[in-house]
């Protein structure tokens, strides 16, 4: 029963082979195939074909990548360059020179008559008051007595007479133009106050005053001192024609109230008529000189403003009061020789803050000739010779241009443009021979 229902299953079964030897009536054939399943495989070839691209893709990007690196490593490069910006700003143009401070009128006490002079006890600093015995003359004989001596004195009495008198000329003249320098003064103050006359008046008006005053002093000053001259040569004459005793000698005063600022003639000795012995004056009353060359000097005016700085305290301030009209030679630090003139300035500044300065000490001065309140500059080093002019590099969207300007007035630091610029504009500062029309520059 079982043996034939495993047969029967056998039979039955469509896929199970027919075993020889085994009756039946399916006829003997090659086995039947299933179908497969296309779709792993399809997926495969797909994945292939991605990764293909994507190889491709990217050996393109490296190509154009190395391909875009050599062009732009064979295109031009921007030049770095320095830039400054045209700005409207206060200029100032100066005549800069070492000076030296001095004391306005200085006296130097010289011995009147041939003698031996005592040791002079001052030394530079004390203080001496007009009359104030200074220095002693102890006479010597014959030398005393002379006739050419005596010729001497006397012709020195009147050349003192004729010194005193030309004082006394100049004196009344300085006398009045202080007198017509206040009154213009006064009248500029008063045109000023209603807006009739610009303020530049008003200053060159208040400088005449003072300047005429500062010379209606040292007038005062010579005065007194072709009197102290007359009276030491009165002196000297009288002493002269009078018996001298062993104790007898010839005080020497000052000739006005001051400070002794050197001692000339320090020792003991026999001094001739004329010799130095100390000078005289007051440091309070100071000017600084200063020699500048001539063609620099026609561009001064009385009246300029003056930086003084350099002298071991704080900048103080001053005016031109003359420009010395004779100029003289001088000798360069390099061998050339320079025609020089002296201009002549007056402190202006409280004296408390130069009151340190003293006579002789070296200053440097700075003499305003030009300046305005709003002029269109750039740097310097900028500019450059193009042609008969000057030319700039303006920068305009990293594209530099050469501009032709036209100049005005200069310093050491800026230069006045008249035209060919507008404020705000970029320039090349410092430009070099790879900066030229039309470059691409980029700043530094």
């Amino acid at each position: 029963m079982s043996t034939a229902m495993s047969r029967q299953a056998i039979t039955d079964d469509p896929d199970a082979p027919h075993a020889p030897g085994h009756g039946g009536s399916a006829p003997a054939g090659p086995p039947i195939e299933r179908p497969r399943d296309e779709r792993p495989r399809q997926r495969k070839l797909r994945r292939r074909a991605v990764g293909r691209w994507v190889k491709r893709i990217l050996l393109a990007i490296v190509v154009l990548g190395l391909g875009g690196a050599i062009v732009k490593g064979m295109l031009p490069k921007p030049v770095t360059v320095d830039m400054a910006t045209v700005a409207r700003e206060p200029m100032q143009v100066t005549i800069d020179e070492d000076g030296q401070a001095r004391v306005i009128d200085r006296y130097v006490v010289s011995a009147p008559l041939m003698g031996r002079v005592a040791r002079i006890e001052l030394d530079p600093g004390d203080e001496v008051r007009d009359g104030d015995v200074v220095a002693r003359i102890v006479p010597l004989d014959p030398p005393l007595l002379d006739d050419r001596t005596r010729s001497q004195s006397e012709s020195r009495v009147a050349q003192a007479q004729a010194a005193r008198a030309q004082t006394a000329a100049q004196m009344a003249r300085a006398r009045a133009s202080l007198s017509f320098a206040k009154t213009e003064a006064g009248r500029a103050r008063e045109l000023f106050a209603k807006g009739a006359i610009p303020q530049q008046k008003l200053e060159q008006a208040e400088m005449g005053e003072r300047t005429a005053k500062a010379d209606h002093d040292s007038s005062k000053f010579a005065s007194r001192v072709a009197s102290y001259e007359l009276e030491m040569a009165r002196a000297a004459l009288g002493h002269l024609d009078k018996k001298h005793g062993p104790g007898d000698q010839l005080e020497v005063p000052a000739p006005v109230s001051g400070r002794v600022l050197k001692v000339l003639q320090e020792s003991e000795g026999v001094v001739q008529p004329g010799t130095p012995l100390l000078s005289v004056g007051d440091p309070s009353a100071l000017e600084i000189v200063v020699d500048v060359l001539t063609s620099d000097a026609v561009k001064i005016t009385p009246g300029a403003r003056v930086a003084i700085d350099r002298w071991g305290g704080e900048s103080v301030e001053g005016r031109v009061r003359r420009v010395e009209p004779s100029a003289f030679t001088r000798l360069s630090a390099l061998g050339v020789q320079e025609q020089r003139v002296n201009v002549i300035i007056e402190l202006t500044a409280p004296r408390e803050s130069w009151a340190n300065l003293g006579d002789g000490y070296r200053v440097e001065a700075h003499i305003t000739i030009w300046e305005q309140a709003d002029a269109l500059t750039i740097p310097v080093s900028s500019v450059f010779r193009h042609g008969d002019g000057w030319a700039v590099y303006r920068v305009d969207d990293g594209v530099s241009h050469l501009i032709p300007v036209d100049l005005g007035q200069r310093n050491g630091r800026v230069a006045q443009v008249t035209t060919g610029l507008e404020a705000g504009q970029s320039v090349v500062v410092h430009p070099s021979d790879r900066i030229q029309d039309g470059v691409q520059v980029t700043p530094r």
